[in-house]
């Protein structure tokens, strides 16, 4: 099984700062991508979103450090956090382990799923993460 989680996901869309969205329904489940993980190296800390903030996509609102670097998380798509995943604050390792499934970072509500359409899907993300 641990191959197929680093493979790229087809059901999601991915942002140029290498965070992915899962939209089912009105909900939005954000991560960061496998590259991304893999670019951080050991995830040691992870600042979460409060829950009832209002993000915009685009828009800073979480934090990872690594034994490398911190890095902001952006908002693939605006809305409402509603759930972050408390697991990563003390296991933030989970990350590197599994960032499609497990290691989610927050949900977001009330979102506009039109403001997914500008975002890549897995193949045109690769391309890209492949390029930097």
């Amino acid at each position: 099984m641990g191959t197929s989680s680093s493979k790229t996901p087809n059901d999601r869309k991915f942002t140029k700062t290498h965070e992915w969205v899962k939209i089912e329904g009105n909900i939005a489940i954000v991560g960061i991508s496998d590259h991304a993980q893999h670019a951080l190296g050991d995830i040691t800390f992870v600042e979460l979103p409060s829950i009832g903030k209002q993000v915009k996509k685009a828009q800073s609102c979480a934090t990872i450090e690594s034994v490398k670097a911190a890095s902001d998380i952006y908002a693939p798509i605006s809305g409402e956090i509603i759930e972050s995943n408390n697991a990563l604050e003390t296991h933030p390792e989970k990350i590197n382990a599994d960032p499609f499934e497990q290691a989610w970072l927050f949900k977001i509500k009330n979102i506009n799923p039109s403001e997914s359409a500008d975002l890549l899907d897995a193949d045109a993300y690769d391309e890209f993460a492949k390029s930097e």
